[in-house]
């Protein structure tokens, strides 16, 4: 093969290209290329070898670009189960929290329960728990959230351990007055509906604003009334109409004297099940639900009367007292058991059973 190159003008050939084979008989072959032709093909392998060269720079950035983003795609499904994981432990920890303060909740019930001051309790100096600030980023919140409620959970149950220890050591040092508080619901919790609470209510008969000192629990005829706390029977039976009227309107009445500190009521019994004078113990049955006296539905009228400073028993709300059962408004109650005053106006104990 031979190329000549020849000055011509700019459309004639301007390279000839001649191929000899080496066999004679198949003859020479001749090509002739324009300059255009030239520059064209020149620039075409200029193109190709730009385009090789920059494949050869670029093919590994992309191989590495491929590969951090399927490394990038795989991190990011990584950190959303681990999101998701986080939140899961978190709203675990949020539920355990919960339940810390239901038992702190609890703790304070017994304290009031027992005549306690909570406020001045060892326990009481570590609650609540005061969460710290988080950081901006979300999952980074996320874990700082996480963190806040465990150590929260922590500092609880610290409280509570000390709540818990100073309980037991009251109840080891008075045993007598742990046994005669009234602890217990006097019927169980699936037995009744809380019909009218403890305080100001419309009375069912007149229909005007009155005083109720205890809570009505609407019960069916012959549910059994359990003694919330151990105790002596001070009266059992209907109480003379031309001594008192409005302790006649009580229907079959129970009263019990719970130690010095406690006097306790059962109105509308059915059929009353003790004697006066005879001791009780706590969840012995002292009565059935009835609808006796002024009475609209069968249900138990139950007071709790606390003697006071002056040592006259003045009715409290039974609910406070009440340990084994969870009431809608337990944390109001709590409130309002230690901010507001005993109820004034309410019909003082009769002789019978005051004594």
């Amino acid at each position: 093969m031979s190329a000549v190159r020849k000055k011509t003008s700019r459309d004639e050939p301007v390279l000839e290209i001649q191929i000899h084979p080496s066999e004679i008989r198949w003859g020479v072959r001749y090509f002739f290329l324009s300059r255009r032709a030239v520059f064209a093909t020149v620039a075409t392998i200029v193109v190709l070898v730009a385009f090789v060269v920059t494949n050869l720079f670029i093919a590994p950035r992309v191989f590495r670009y491929v590969a951090n983003r399927r490394e990038y795609i795989a991190l990011v499904g990584e950190r959303v189960r681990q999101g998701e994981r986080l939140h899961s432990l978190t709203e675990q920890l949020k539920t355990i929290e919960a339940k810390t303060d239901e038992l702190h909740l609890i703790m304070s019930r017994v304290f009031l329960t027992y005549g306690l001051e909570s406020d001045q309790s060892i326990g009481q100096g570590g609650y609540p728990f005061e969460a710290q600030e988080g950081s901006e980023s979300i999952y980074s919140a996320a874990i700082q959230h996480a963190r806040t409620v465990e150590a929260g959970i922590d500092e609880q149950l610290a409280v509570l351990g000390t709540f818990i220890g100073e309980i037991q050591s009251f109840e080891e040092a008075h045993s007598d007055q742990v046994t005669t508080t009234p602890s217990l619901c006097p019927l169980r919790s699936g037995d009744f509906v809380l019909t009218s609470p403890f305080g100001t209510r419309r009375s069912p008969f007149t229909k005007n604003l009155d005083q109720h000192p205890g809570i009505d629990l609407a019960a069916t005829t012959g549910t059994p009334i359990r003694a919330p706390a151990d105790g002596v029977i001070v009266f059992a039976g209907r109480y003379p109409i031309k001594q008192s009227v409005s302790w006649w309107r009580y229907g079959n009445l129970v009263a019990v004297r719970n130690g010095d500190r406690f006097i306790t009521l059962y109105g509308h019994c059915n059929k009353v099940q003790v004697r006066t004078g005879q001791k009780v113990k706590q969840g012995d049955v002292i009565a059935t639900v009835g609808n006796t006296g002024w009475s609209t539905n069968p249900h138990l009228h139950y007071e709790v009367r606390r003697k006071n400073e002056e040592g006259r028993f003045i009715p409290v709300d039974p609910r406070v007292y009440i340990l084994d059962h969870r009431w809608r408004d337990e944390e109001q109650l709590l409130v309002r058991a230690r901010r507001a005053p005993d109820l004034k106006d309410f019909e003082p104990l009769p002789r019978l059973i005051g004594r």
